[in-house]
């Protein structure tokens, strides 16, 4: 059997809080980061609500030469991996270089960035370009940043598979760490909301034109009519249980029992989509059954034939209203890359606190859904083990599977 891989740190830049502490509390007393875009004129667009993160200024957590080279998204993913590792209180002098790596996903790259340094082409000329676009619009920037400023020079890695890539990150630094890494950052952290980025959402016919913060994102709901983006997400540390004890790491969150990925088939096909199945990949991973499971942290689209198709799967894998649902997202919007770690991370904190926060603002779920959607407040219960799901568009898929650990490994304290 496969070394244990646990969770030892947070780090947490969401749009509704800065850090573990505000973004919990956030969660589940409902306070919404939803608000009219603010980062540009967004007067005349069909939808102008979003996710944003409206209290973070870089200069009061990174050095000043990093922010001329750096987008808004690997600014937030530094500040976030720093406090991860604060958190799970890693010396890294104390351990050797290529024993730590980094594994970040990110969808849409350095977009304020380069669509700045565009702007200086075509109105300027080349010469006015940044030497940092070279890079700071890349996939892997916040991989590759991550890595230079703490001195991890084990195995680095991107991944690009938009809401599913955070926990195909993750899954990919569980399985860099049973194979002899001792330490991997890890996580996804996304931000595009210049006016191109703005357009790019809007161009998925998906985002919600609904004015009113707390209509627009209505997942499960009957009157679901999309969901809104955010920014921001979340970096974790992963380390093998032996590394944990070698170090006597203070805390433990949970463990990373089980993790899989599919890919829908092709539109027209008489295959089913590929979400059921990259359920049970992930508990037979973990060795669990579907009744082990205390909760699922759905996908939850906000789109209804999306909605459906997940509800179609939860009573298909654990029968009709077999298993707590919840999709705290509501409170952040989607954030691409981002997404499906900040979701790990209140997985992570509902098993800490026996806890699990409601789906805010979803109210009439359609009783064919056959779901038991947390709704209205949190629900007091005993947390052992989470499921987290998370689909990209174009067919991704992904699952991961959360475990309480014994007081023995140190499990983590509120």
């Amino acid at each position: 059997m496969s070394e244990p891989v646990y969770v030892t740190g947070i780090g947490v830049v969401a749009p509704n809080g800065l850090g573990v502490k505000e973004f919990w509390s956030s969660t589940l007393e409902g306070r919404s980061g939803i608000a009219p875009l603010t980062r540009f004129d967004s007067t005349g667009y069909p939808a102008r609500l979003a996710g944003q993160i409206l209290d973070f200024d870089a200069a009061e957590h990174l050095p000043n030469r990093l922010l001329p080279q750096t987008d808004v998204s690997t600014r937030l993913a530094l500040v976030a991996a720093d406090w991860a590792l604060r958190d799970a209180a890693v010396n890294q002098a104390a351990m050797t270089d290529y024993d730590m790596g980094v594994i970040t996903s990110n969808a849409s790259g350095g977009f304020q960035f380069t669509h700045g340094e565009f702007r200086k082409l075509w109105s300027q000329g080349p010469q006015f370009v940044s030497v940092y676009e070279s890079f700071a619009w890349f996939y892997a920037v916040n991989t590759g940043q991550i890595s230079i400023r703490h001195g991890m020079r084990g195995p680095g890695a991107v991944l690009v598979a938009e809401q599913a890539g955070g926990l195909d990150a993750l899954g990919h630094a569980r399985r860099t760490a049973r194979r002899g890494t001792a330490l991997v950052v890890s996580g996804g952290v996304d931000s595009s909301f210049d006016p191109w980025g703005w357009l790019s959402h809007l161009s998925s016919g998906r985002v919600s034109a609904v004015g009113d913060r707390d209509r627009a994102y209505l997942p499960f709901d009957t009157a679901a009519s999309g969901y809104l983006p955010g920014e921001g997400g979340a970096i974790l540390v992963v380390e093998r249980a032996d590394a944990v004890a070698r170090r006597r790491a203070p805390q433990v969150y949970g463990e990373i029992a089980g993790y899989a990925a599919t890919f829908d088939p092709p539109e027209g096909s008489d295959r089913p989509p590929g979400l059921r199945r990259a359920v049970e990949l992930a508990l037979d991973d973990a060795r669990l059954r579907p009744g082990d499971v205390d909760v699922v942290f759905a996908d939850a689209s906000g789109v209804p034939e999306l909605d459906r198709a997940e509800a179609d799967a939860f009573r298909e894998i654990f029968g009709p209203n077999g298993v707590p649902v919840t999709a705290p997202k509501t409170l952040t919007g989607r954030l691409y890359s981002g997404g499906g770690p900040l979701d790990v991370v209140a997985a992570l904190l509902s098993i800490r606190d026996g806890v699990v926060p409601p789906t805010w603002h979803t109210a009439d779920v359609p009783p064919d859904h056959g779901i038991d959607l947390v709704l209205g407040e949190p629900r007091n219960r005993s947390v052992s083990v989470a499921l987290v799901l998370a689909r990209g568009r174009w067919g991704f898929n992904a699952a991961m599977v959360l475990r309480a650990v014994a007081d023995g490994a140190g499990s983590a304290r509120a």
